[in-house]
């Protein structure tokens, strides 16, 4: 359910760039260890945008695997299951290098055409 939340939130930020302009598609990065579920969150955007500036936008999700990286032997790898263990050395001391991401990476407005009036 959590998937409404970001959708709002995605919204929020959406409209301060978009400044009143129609958004015809909205471009987010959602990293895998966000554990957003795709189509909960196109069914709640939906539900977001209604009678708005992005009513009908797309929302278009790049999802990004989760990679760790070693600290002792430098090894990354990608992970399907959040074990933070590196399978080379055994070690625990491990960073996330991608799948923590959750951002508005573009966003596309329409422009307003100009009306000449004689």
């Amino acid at each position: 359910m959590h998937e409404m939340a970001i959708s709002a939130a995605v919204l929020e930020s959406v409209l301060r760039h978009a400044a009143g302009r129609r958004v015809s598609e909205v471009r987010l990065r959602v990293g895998h260890l966000r554990q957003v579920v795709p189509d909960s969150l196109e069914f709640y955007w939906g539900i977001v945008t209604r009678d708005g500036v992005c009513e009908g936008s797309v929302l278009d999700m790049e999802l990004i695997p989760a990679r760790l990286a070693c600290s002792a032997c430098a090894r990354e790898w990608e992970i399907e299951l959040p074990v933070f263990r590196c399978p080379s050395c055994g070690g625990a001391e491990v960073q996330v290098v991608s799948g923590d991401e959750l951002e508005v990476e573009s966003i596309e407005v329409e422009e307003e055409e100009d009306v000449c009036t004689a």
